[in-house]
């Protein structure tokens, strides 16, 4: 019953994916201060930090593309290279969140285009969402709530799951789920269905996923807490000294079974990988992700976001908790 916890604190760092207004959670309509509230009370207040994935390093590139049939004259994939920031992070919202946990990861990726327009990129760890939609997400969190003697009922997630089954590829993943070596060793899943498709052209329906061409490395537990708690700053800037630190974004290319709107459903494995580009690392540290909204329906020309109501409501969650970050909220 213990990965129950740890469970918790993985899926309570993806709570910004579920601000949006109003929705239905139970009897009573939900807004999005009502995720910052729940998000607040699982991780405590942190004014003037991010609400979720508080914990970060940014680190800057560069984004060479590679064009293909797939994705026809689209700018983002010019063939010119492009400048690139991006912020990696530990779940939660605690901003001195032990690394040493086998917890989320995440990531969130701006690539600037010539004249100034953006795509931006957000990701995790973990290749399946906790919940079809934000009304189950906000059930499942409120699972994780302790009670007045500030014990949690590990019951109470085990029962929602059995009665919102989209929850539990998520926390089956979770709990098989071990310490990332390094943000230069760990995959990232865009975890939405995206389109991509320029005046007559026949859309394009694909799912992204940033692999880390040093290879997917973790830890055991023994290894993990031999570490220092903040380990992962000091790896990737040791590798960016040896190595080069690179990623390779693939695009999934859907069928039109997959589901355009479930982010909690892994399409087959067997669908058709595309190659987009390749994400190279310059540097880690730094101030540049502090002015920055990454907010992943931002999207370069031809692309398009699906349906999908996680998807969807993303902008205006992202936006709230950008605005009390700046205001020291």
């Amino acid at each position: 019953m213990n990965v129950i916890c740890s469970v918790s604190g993985g899926i309570a760092a993806s709570v910004l994916l579920a601000l949006s207004a109003p929705l239905q959670a139970a009897d009573k309509p939900v807004q999005a201060n009502d995720f910052i509230n729940l998000f607040e009370k699982l991780s405590g207040k942190q004014p003037g930090i991010r609400k979720a994935h508080a914990r970060g390093l940014c680190a800057t590139g560069t984004f060479i593309p590679e064009q293909n049939a797939q994705f026809p004259s689209a700018p983002l994939l010019s063939g010119e290279e492009l400048p690139v920031v991006m912020r990696f992070s530990v779940g939660g919202g605690n901003p001195g969140a032990d690394e040493r946990a086998p917890s989320t990861r995440g990531m969130a990726m701006q690539i600037t285009l010539p004249g100034g327009s953006r795509h931006i990129f957000t990701g995790n760890n973990f290749p399946v969402f906790a919940g079809k939609d934000p009304q189950t997400f906000f059930g499942l969190l409120s699972t994780f709530l302790p009670d007045e003697q500030g014990n949690r009922d590990p019951q109470k997630t085990m029962q929602y799951a059995e009665e919102n089954p989209s929850v539990k590829a998520n926390l089956a993943w979770q709990q098989a789920a071990k310490t990332p070596a390094s943000y230069a060793n760990t995959d990232f899943y865009g975890l939405h269905t995206f389109f991509y498709a320029l005046e007559d052209e026949t859309p394009t329906k694909f799912r992204w996923h940033l692999v880390p061409d040093l290879g997917v490395k973790t830890l055991t537990e023994e290894q993990a807490q031999a570490k220092d708690n903040g380990f992962l700053a000091e790896t990737i800037k040791q590798q960016l000294a040896e190595s080069t630190v690179s990623y390779s974004l693939m695009a999934t290319i859907g069928e039109p079974e997959d589901t355009n709107i479930d982010p909690s459903v892994q399409w087959p494995e067997d669908r058709e990988q595309v190659r987009l580009g390749t994400v190279k690392l310059a540097s880690a540290g730094g101030e540049q992700c502090t002015p920055i909204n990454f907010d992943p329906n931002v999207l370069s020309a031809g692309f398009s976001p699906s349906d999908d109501p996680v998807l969807r409501m993303r902008s205006a969650a992202y936006a709230i908790s950008f605005g009390k970050r700046l205001s020291g909220q």
